[in-house]
């Protein structure tokens, strides 16, 4: 095969990049075209289609490029962006108008996780609600009662999410938390003001959990092919650093001489995420994938052109939208509606066992003890290191800086050390941090409370690290198309659960075994390595459709879902799909992410589409690398 060449013709016009491409008439009607080019001097190889060529122009950042086949110059990207546009922006400015909302969910969502931390044992708040004054059962209880109401939003959720739109239903959960904060912050002496703060902590959990069942699935919906992951992890990266926000706002409203200003303000703080997340929900556009499944074809091309910046009447435009037909096709039922009977099902495609697995994910991440080191990182000094308030609140914020640092790493390692390394390594580590806490609290001594603390500094950096982001990203790639939405509404539903029965029985646990409590933690963490080792699946850089394959391998040769991960090889789309056929994919029951369900054969227009948009995808990501 030839091998184009690509000519700037204006080199002194700077930031340009290169303007004809030259394509021997050898390549015509071939599918796949090699582009090299050289490029500021480091050369790129580049392998696409022809459209996908004009995805890669349009992903540039470039409206207009002209190439020439077979010696005939002709336009590859027409001219012009989408006349749709939200809050004026279109293209990237609106990914990343997307992308800062939805991170500003999971911001408040990590705030709310760290605010109580310094306000349950500070004497302002015990003596303004006296029931929590030295009662660990009712401390328990008005800080986990919150959980509940992150489990009562995913249940709604769960149930309704699909009717109420992506859009709309982050718009509700901002709303609803700025209520909760409004009813916690009006409590008044002598009007049952414990009750009321425990009723305006559960509604603000149910706000949290509608946003946190939707905005994941929002925000992949929204983006490319090859960002989804790092997106995601980067939401679970960002709670840490609203629960270090927290923290620090507890600490210096401490300081206050306002003995009211001490918890009200730090409760008060979180209606500015509610507010950009609920006010900028309201001017984002509705997932397109949401608006096509429900019928709404033009408001979903409207917004594909305002994502793409591009004209609806483009090529491009209209590749998209038949693609993502396609993948709602791949469900299975019209409407975008799954029964909840295809949760329980096995066979080649294992959704029951897909679903375990997302699910246990979220529930070890709680079970671990993070959430025991998180909201009670200060009365765990104070009541078992003999710490002074002021002291365990220092230590918890220094702790939290901590803890945000560690977050940032698997933004950087997710594609390369892999799903199950980094869960092995959190546990492991883990474990021996708790051990550390429990062998160093044993003596009782000043100098031995000091490494206690280091096990505890040590703990948090090995769990932003891991276990903070992966079990939001996990269950979203492990479960397929068909039951992905209820399958992941389910996994938040068990890790809101399983964070109020934590929450709820750590300070009773502090209060009657102290230091045992780290050595059950130990034990919980040393407990989940067979698990993962023996039963999770690599997921690293596999596309939905090798997913798939994965679990027919080993549901057909009888092996291990982790031993078929291993021996299955990286498959090219048209590897997948002959896999796929091979593995018995041709009914609509049975039907993953494959997209093979109506018959063995699928037609070559529909397979061709999702190369091309997944070569197209490969191509941005490359030139953004080189351009880097």
């Amino acid at each position: 095969m030839a091998v184009p060449s690509w000519r700037d013709e204006d080199p002194a016009a700077k930031g340009e990049e290169l303007e004809n491409i030259l394509i021997s008439n050898t390549l015509i009607g071939d599918p796949q075209v090699i582009a090299t080019d050289r490029w500021w001097g480091a050369e790129r190889t580049i392998v696409m289609s022809e459209v996908s060529l004009a995805c890669w122009f349009v992903n540039s950042g470039f409206q207009r490029r002209n190439c020439t086949f077979g010696g005939q110059l002709v336009d590859v990207v027409t001219t012009g962006g989408s006349p749709v546009k939200f809050m004026n922006m279109a293209g990237r400015p609106l990914g990343l108008a997307i992308s800062t909302i939805a991170t500003t969910g999971f911001l408040l969502f990590g705030y709310d996780q760290g605010v109580m931390s310094g306000i349950i044992s500070a004497p302002q708040f015990n003596t303004f609600f006296p029931e929590t004054h030295k009662n660990s059962v009712y401390q328990g209880f008005v800080t986990a009662i919150y959980e509940i109401g992150c489990l009562a939003g995913a249940l709604f959720i769960l149930w309704c999410g699909d009717s109420l739109g992506r859009r709309r239903s982050m718009m509700l959960g901002g709303l609803i938390m700025i209520l909760g904060v409004i009813i916690q912050i009006t409590c008044f002496k002598g009007h049952k003001a414990t009750a009321q703060f425990i009723i305006g902590r559960t509604i603000t959990g149910i706000g949290n959990g509608i946003n946190t069942s939707t905005i994941p699935t929002y925000q992949a919906e929204c983006s490319r092919t090859t960002n989804r992951g790092l997106l995601i992890c980067i939401e679970g990266g960002v709670i840490a650093f609203g629960t270090l926000i927290a923290y620090w706002i507890d600490y210096g409203s401490a300081k206050s001489s306002m003995d009211d200003f001490t918890w009200r303000f730090p409760i008060a703080f979180q209606i500015v995420f509610g507010l950009v997340l609920g006010i900028g929900a309201f001017f984002l556009p509705e997932s397109p994938r949401w608006l096509l499944s429900r019928d709404r074809h033009e408001e979903g091309l409207s917004v594909i052109a305002a994502l793409y910046d591009l004209p609806e009447d483009h090529p491009i435009t209209q590749l998209q939208k038949t693609i993502i037909l396609e993948s709602i096709a791949a469900s299975g039922h019209k409407g975008g509606k799954t029964p909840y009977s295809a949760l329980f099902t096995g066979g080649k495609t294992q959704h029951f066992r897909r679903m375990l697995l997302g699910s246990s994910s979220q529930l070890m991440q709680q079970v671990g003890g993070c959430n025991a080191v998180i909201y009670y990182f200060p009365i765990l000094f104070e009541t078992t290191m003999d710490s002074s308030h002021d002291e365990a609140m220092l230590l918890g914020g220094v702790n939290m800086i901590v803890y945000s640092i560690f977050a940032t790493v698997s933004w950087f390692i997710i594609e390369r050390a892999g799903r199950r390394n980094l869960f092995l390594v959190g546990s492991v580590g883990q474990c021996l941090s708790m051990v550390l806490v429990f062998a160093c609290m044993i003596p009782g001594t000043p100098a031995a409370a000091k490494g206690a603390a280091v096990g505890l500094f040590t703990y948090i950096a090995f769990f932003g690290a891991t276990w903070l982001p992966l079990p939001w990203l996990y269950p979203a790639e492990i479960n397929p198309i068909r039951t992905r939405a209820r399958a992941n509404a389910i996994s938040t539903s068990v890790n809101w659960s399983s964070n109020f029965l934590i929450v709820m029985v750590t300070p009773i646990m502090v209060a009657n075994i102290t230091y045992g409590t780290y050595i059950f933690f130990a034990t919980m963490n040393a407990c989940f390595i067979p698990i993962i080792y023996f039963l999770y699946p690599e997921t690293k850089k596999r596309s939905l459709e090798e997913i798939d394959l994965i679990f027919a391998k080993g549901f057909v040769e009888n092996m291990s879902y982790v031993r078929a991960s291993k021996e299955l090889p990286y498959l090219t789309d048209a590897e997948v799909e002959n896999v796929a056929r091979q593995y018995g994919f041709g009914d609509e029951e049975e039907g993953g992410a494959t997209g093979i369900e109506k018959s063995g054969n699928e037609s070559s227009s529909g397979s061709d589409l999702r190369n091309r948009e997944k070569t197209a995808d490969a191509a941005t990501e490359q030139e953004h690398s080189a351009t880097q």
